[in-house]
């Protein structure tokens, strides 16, 4: 991997995780932040936003390596992680793989959510 890709990769991903925090401030101010509403959004719009990139490079935009990287794992991987999953999940959908993807897609869900309170109690533990 080129410095070029790590470098737009990380530009990128300062950019996403800025959108993120903005986007979902605005949200929570006019939604209320009683339900997760900010990262629904953002991981839907991500999701979104990543299945028009990808369609639009393949199909008609021809981009280096630097900009694909910038704008899908940089940006969008800072916006929300969800988009690679769902990006994950729709390519083993078009590979015919529906048992596997949503084997993936419930394993993913559970093992993430079961990872943050195995973390959550971890330190809990060993912060007493």
């Amino acid at each position: 991997m080129s410095l070029k890709v790590i470098a737009a990769v990380a530009a990128g991903g300062a950019a996403g995780s800025v959108l993120r925090h903005l986007t979902m401030a605005r949200i929570g101010a006019h939604l209320g932040t009683d339900f997760p509403w900010g990262t629904l959004a953002v991981n839907v719009l991500g999701s979104f936003v990543m299945g028009v990139l990808v369609e639009v490079m393949a199909l008609v935009w021809s981009t280096s390596q630097e900009v694909r990287a910038l704008l899908t794992v940089g940006v969008l991987g800072g916006f929300t992680t969800f988009s690679t999953f769902s990006l994950d999940v729709a390519t083993l959908i078009g590979r015919g793989q529906h048992g596997l993807a949503a084997g993936y897609a419930v394993a993913s869900v559970v093992a993430s959510v079961g990872g943050l309170f195995l973390g959550l109690g971890v330190i809990r533990q060993v912060m007493g």
